[in-house]
């Protein structure tokens, strides 16, 4: 029997998320979505060194979430900082994703 940390995959976001960083950042995390199995498995968006997201960075974690919906997985983002959670919050995105702090 396999456990969920068998699939999980993390990856580092950028200082800022933002318009310079959204295509890559996406692009790595769909890559990484798509090794797991359908169905099961967790993306983990580390954030402990992002400091800055805008527009363009929730759109790409929206569209990052969105892949992750379709194939029935989940996105954690991990150590994100207060500013971060309350941007998540007021933009009324932080109930799409999970929260995680090691």
């Amino acid at each position: 029997m396999s456990t969920t940390q068998d699939v999980d995959r993390q990856f580092a976001a950028p200082e800022t998320l933002g318009l310079d960083t959204r295509s890559e950042f996406r692009q790595a995390a769909v890559t990484l979505l798509d090794e797991l199995p359908e169905g099961t498995g967790r993306l983990l968006v580390n954030l402990v060194g992002t400091r800055r997201i805008d527009s363009a960075g929730l759109g790409a974690l929206m569209l990052v979430q969105r892949r992750a919906a379709e194939r029935r997985q989940r996105v954690v983002l991990r150590n994100a900082n207060d500013e971060i959670r309350y941007l998540l919050v007021l933009t009324k995105l932080d109930d799409l994703f999970l929260f995680d702090f090691e």
